[in-house]
């Protein structure tokens, strides 16, 4: 099972690691796309007026601008302990222990604006770009990275993907469809109604996630997900053609 994560605007600054290294992140063929998006934000942030305009900042976030100039410098740590937010708060892999962390590192990717996917345990500089921006002189983000990202989640070998994505991420390069499955996380109403989430949504995709990885069951179809579900007291269901429900 590969599951697939979007990423959270607000990250934690600082790190550890060495300077960002294309050559260290999943899905190697994307390396060229991710040179061509990160060479354009640090000359982006060579002016400040333009960096602030097209990555809407307002004044109180101008320093973000200095965070892209200095991307190719600055430190690093694994990708699911730079972002935080509502569903990374709610994984806390910081508080796994080493088996369930190297199982994110196998299972886990996630979905970010700059590098296209990358594994839970890469290596990444903190950076300011949402899905929704277009970098001068490149292509829009979804002819960008679409078909690549695509073609490169096809060639992995899980059996299945588990697709935890925002839609805004999905636009940037969609899941095989032949073997994955979208995730909604939906409540229900005293009317009997079923509704979407917002908040609730991103702390249950976390919590879903944070509980794979400490129980690491062997999963091979969306099938196994449903009854592994089930027996954890899980309310996962099938739901449209090509999604499961996970109601809260």
């Amino acid at each position: 099972m590969l599951i697939l994560l979007p990423p959270s605007e607000t990250k934690r600054p600082g790190g550890e690691g060495p300077p960002w290294d294309a050559s260290a992140l999943a899905l190697s063929e994307l390396t060229s796309i991710r040179e061509s998006v990160i060479d354009a934000l640090v000359r982006l942030s060579d002016d400040p007026d333009a960096a602030a305009r097209v990555l809407k900042l307002g004044p109180t976030q101008r320093g973000e601008i200095e965070t892209n100039r200095v991307l190719r410098t600055s430190p690093t740590m694994p990708a699911i302990d730079r972002y935080t937010g509502v569903l990374f708060d709610a994984l806390d892999a910081a508080t796994l222990d080493a088996s369930a962390r190297r199982w994110l590192g196998t299972h886990v990717l996630i979905h970010s604006a700059p590098f296209g996917p990358i594994g839970a345990l890469d290596p990444i500089p903190s950076y300011r770009l949402g899905a929704g921006i277009r970098v001068p002189n490149l292509p829009p983000a979804r002819r960008l990275w679409g078909p690549a990202v695509t073609t490169a989640l096809a060639r992995r070998e899980e059996a299945f993907v588990l697709d935890l994505r925002s839609e805004a991420y999905v636009a940037l390069g969609a899941a095989p469809i032949e073997r994955s499955v979208y995730l909604r996380v939906l409540t229900r109403g005293a009317d009997g109604q079923t509704r979407a989430l917002n908040h609730f949504n991103k702390a249950a995709k976390g919590e879903l996630v944070r509980r794979l990885a400490r129980h690491r069951p062997p999963l091979a179809s969306v099938a196994d997900v449903v009854d592994w579900a089930r027996e954890s007291g899980l309310d996962l269901a099938p739901g449209a053609p090509g999604e499961l429900a996970l109601f809260v």
